[in-house]
């Protein structure tokens, strides 16, 4: 039997403008922005969302609250109307899930994710970390080409985004020299990312204490859907077992394509991306060419949308 299931992406899909024809459009949507408005003093999400400047906009402490109201508002929009029977979330998106799924309240998964936002780049500016994707090479051989890299530094892989699609993350000349090594072993590309830290690495650990702490406190409740979790690629239900996945994921690797192949040995074969980009979309056509794969990231997506 098939099934649905919704994820939402995690930071770098933010585009200046997001939100705004959403919030023109919908009541519920314009509450949900006006609720996390109060959250912040130093900035105005619903502002820099609408109108930038896009400098801002990918500031670490400003992006992921930005992606997780816009993610959360397009979300509501469409729950009505969609027989959802799993969730995942790209690092960043894991705690809209949980939101998503009525495992914590939007104004605590807020809070979280501000305080997650502003230590991870805490973090960010007290280290000199950078992220570098690399395309066409195996998981094995990238894993080989970063055994003696650590002379240079720490580096590591952060995100298993698909088959042929792994970032790596560390200090700078640790993934700088990671990048010579792994073209001159058959890397197609090695791209340096534009990104505010080595996140999913060691070099995030700055940002822990805080983090579990705030983690510790949250009243996280039995999601009504399994969530499927970045640190271990499988679902749970289980509160405890959501809470330390999360603690865990801020230094270990995305396991996006362990996630996406459990979710379609659980027969999930239908997956909407709700949030800004399409990021997610590419990932997961490049995991499998048999499951369909949908998205809202603005208003107009909208109007001819119908969950399978």
């Amino acid at each position: 039997m098939s099934k649905n299931a919704i994820v939402f992406p995690g930071q770098a899909s933010q585009n200046v403008g997001m939100g705004e024809n959403l919030y023109e459009n919908s009541n519920q949507a314009k509450d949900i922005y006006d609720r996390a408005e109060s959250y912040f003093d130093e900035f105005s999400i619903t502002e820099v969302s609408f109108k930038g400047p896009l400098q801002k906009l990918t500031q670490t402490k400003v992006t992921q609250p930005a992606i997780f109201t816009n993610s959360y508002a397009l979300f509501n929009e469409i729950e009505e109307d969609c027989n959802i029977q799993g969730m995942a979330g790209h690092s960043l998106g894991e705690y809209t899930a949980l939101v998503a799924s009525g495992a914590i309240s939007f104004e605590q998964g807020l809070e979280i994710v501000k305080i997650r936002a502003r230590e991870m780049q805490k973090a960010a500016e007290q280290t000199s970390g950078s992220m570098a994707a690399i395309i066409g090479l195996k998981l094995e051989d990238i894993k080989a080409g970063l055994k003696d890299i650590g002379n240079f530094g720490i580096c590591e892989i952060a995100n298993h985004n698909s088959n042929k699609q792994i970032v790596i993350s560390g200090e700078t000349p640790a993934v700088q020299k990671a990048m010579r090594k792994l073209k001159d072993a058959g890397a197609r590309r090695a791209i340096e990312l534009s990104v505010g830290g080595a996140f999913h690495s060691p070099l995030m650990e700055g940002a822990r204490d805080i983090l579990e702490e705030t983690l510790n406190e949250a009243d996280i409740s039995q999601p009504d859907h399994p969530i499927y979790c970045n640190y271990t690629g499988t679902p749970t239900k289980d509160p405890e077992e959501l809470r330390n996945n999360l603690k865990k994921q801020l230094t270990s690797p995305v396991l996006w394509v362990d996630t996406i192949n459990n979710m379609i040995k659980d027969n999930f074969d239908n997956y909407i991306e709700v949030g800004p980009g399409k990021v997610l979309q590419g990932l997961i056509r490049r995991i499998s060419r048999d499951v369909d794969i949908d998205g809202i990231s603005k208003y107009k997506d909208l109007e001819n949308f119908k969950c399978k």
